[in-house]
């Protein structure tokens, strides 16, 4: 199971224990916010598009969408997000738990401005219904990030 990959990845660090398990699901921003009794805005949503035929993933805040104009400017190609299957297979994590950690080779790891403002961010662990609390700093050096970029609207 892809939590167990997280975990082992976290491990590495010794922060295995920092992954919180819940009862309930976190498979949505809504539902992550009410297991962490969080505001919606500071889940780490992660987002998985295909550019140029690779999986990319877009970690950006709970309230945040893609914007398309923007999208295209920083990609070059009009937004397509992964299939579920797709996700499973070329990610590495089934849709609602995907996040940033213990990917598979050739995913691209992305970070939207729309993070920034917080100190810290809840992604997914892996399955949907798990989350990890970490800095923005933490996030930048866990996810393996390429960059930070501007691809969303709504949150400011």
């Amino acid at each position: 199971m892809a939590i167990e990959k997280v975990k082992a990845y976290f491990r590495k660090y010794g922060m295995e224990n920092r992954v919180q398990e819940f009862e309930v699901s976190s498979a949505t921003v809504e539902l992550a916010a009410e297991a962490l009794h969080c505001e919606p805005c500071r889940i780490a949503k992660t987002l998985s598009f295909l550019v140029d035929r690779r999986p990319i993933l877009i970690v950006a805040a709970g309230d945040a969408k893609i914007d398309n104009p923007k999208y295209k400017a920083q990609f070059g190609t009009k937004a397509k997000m992964l299939t579920p299957d797709e996700a499973e297979t070329l990610i590495g994590h089934a849709v609602g738990g995907v996040c940033p950690f213990a990917v598979n080779d050739g995913v691209t790891v992305y970070l939207d401005v729309s993070l920034k403002r917080f100190q810290t961010v809840f992604p997914a662990c892996g399955s949907g219904s798990s989350a990890i609390e970490l800095t923005i700093e933490e996030l930048e050096k866990y996810s393996s990030y390429a960059a930070w970029i501007d691809v969303c609207k709504g949150w400011d």
